[in-house]
């Protein structure tokens, strides 16, 4: 079996296997396993940025944001329809990280990720004081009679879990077609050695801005759609929390890896809520859990796997 057969037919598993947990898992764990699929979309986009072009970053969440209130503010205030809602969410996804990046990837390291960061906390307090418009603190609900698309009932827990797996497939086989991409390949050129990529003729400004626009449609799309199926948009998404859980969810999960963003989300999403339960110190919990990874798996479960066996996974 060739390389692109075992890739395609390893990912198609994956979707069976998901589309076959709505059928066998409580109410409870399905309802988990939606969001934790979005959020896979949110984090594998911040995978393109920094997992497979090296673009750390720390604003992500207003990406995220401007995907959600994309969406939810034309509802909210216009009346718009759902489906040029999610649409502008995604665009404004998109654009928001085009638009930082212009002024953040003149910087590199650390500065990038400071500046990034700004930006986000800047985004966010606009948030809170444009309350009038964006809800504040305090956000808006999503009406129920806004979230029927095509006569389906995106706030039912059965067409809400369809959605959130075909927002997944398609963004995980986009991502398989993209990194195998000889664009793909630049991206990673840029992550190893930035030096000799510019040398071989590549423009490290327009590859990074480049994986950064994609990587800010991901989180756009995943923030207008998370909006959409669970009813709900507040200046909560638009904080430093939101950009720190898709880094921590590529890095557990195996940053550049296309299956890690959603390995990583499942195990950090239960992880935290079986540590809650417990006790109040759940994040001591996950900070240990963090540190034996870095001990034990430095590049991540899935990025571990692929080092020591599986070498043509992506």
């Amino acid at each position: 079996m060739t390389e692109t057969k075992k890739i395609w037919l390893s990912h198609l598993a994956v979707l069976v296997v998901l589309f076959a947990a709505q059928y066998i898992l409580p109410q409870y764990h399905t309802t988990n396993l939606a969001r934790i699929m979005v959020m896979a979309v949110y984090a594998m986009g911040y995978n393109i940025a920094f997992g497979y072009t090296g673009l750390l970053s720390l604003g992500h969440a207003l990406f995220f944001a401007l995907g959600m209130y994309g969406m939810g503010l034309p509802i909210w205030q216009l009346e718009w329809l759902p489906v040029p809602a999610l649409i502008f969410g995604l665009v404004a996804g998109g654009v928001g990280a085009g638009a930082v990046g212009l002024l953040a990837l003149r910087t590199t390291g650390v500065s990038f990720m400071i500046v990034t960061l700004m930006f986000a906390q800047a985004g966010y307090l606009t948030l809170l004081y444009l309350n009038t418009w964006t809800g504040g603190d305090e956000g808006f609900v999503v009406e129920r009679a806004y979230r029927m698309i095509g006569g389906i009932d995106l706030a039912a827990d059965g067409p809400r879990f369809m959605v959130a797996l075909g927002l997944y497939g398609t963004g995980m086989a986009l991502c398989i077609w993209l990194v195998r991409s000889p664009f793909g390949r630049v991206m990673v050129a840029m992550r190893e050695n930035e030096e000799r990529s510019r040398m071989l003729g590549y423009d490290p400004f327009r590859v990074k801005l480049l994986a950064l626009v994609i990587s800010g449609f991901y989180a756009g799309l995943a923030g207008a759609a998370y909006g959409m199926l669970f009813g709900y948009v507040g200046a909560t998404f638009a904080t430093i929390q939101y950009s720190i859980l898709p880094m921590l969810y590529v890095l557990m999960g195996g940053a550049g890896t296309v299956l890690g963003p959603l390995l990583g989300a499942a195990l950090m999403f239960y992880l935290i809520d079986i540590a809650s339960g417990f006790t109040d110190a759940w994040l001591f919990l996950v900070g240990v859990s963090l540190v034996a990874l870095i001990l034990f798996a430095p590049k991540g479960l899935l990025g571990t796997i692929r080092e020591r066996g599986i070498k043509w996974l992506p």
